[in-house]
């Protein structure tokens, strides 16, 4: 028998709120349902004109965001650039970085690794300021 699993995205508790996120921004970490051994998968879903109300950075975990529908920015570190849909960006550890949505919203897939878990991140409000 075959060890894989399926998890539906919209069945994992969206952690927007419990983050004091209101409105805007959904955010579902798929790591502990799909029991991720090596890697942590998110969904993130931004409205049009959101922007993230904190930069964040990981001390070990390089992530790979995917953006899939919609158009946005991504900070990273003084750079901004502009994302359209199936542009991947790879962020090394330790390299902060934030996202904003333009007129459609957007919707990403973000994979990171190794799978760190809790403790790994760093993160602080108010880091795109503009």
């Amino acid at each position: 028998m075959s060890e894989y699993t399926v998890v539906k995205v919209r069945d994992v508790p969206d952690q927007g709120p419990n983050l004091g996120i209101a409105g805007g921004y959904e955010l579902r970490f798929l790591r502990d349902d799909l029991g991720c051994e090596n890697c942590g998968v998110t969904y993130t879903r931004l409205a049009p004109g959101f922007k993230q109300p904190f930069g964040h950075a990981h001390k070990r975990q390089e992530e790979i965001y995917l953006l899939v529908s919609g158009s946005a920015q991504m900070k990273l570190g003084d750079d901004v650039v502009e994302l359209e849909p199936w542009t991947a960006v790879r962020v090394p550890p330790q390299t902060m970085r934030s996202l904003r949505a333009l007129d459609e919203g957007a919707e990403f897939v973000v994979i990171g690794a190794p799978n760190t878990g809790p403790g790994d991140g760093e993160i602080v409000r108010g880091w795109w300021a503009d």
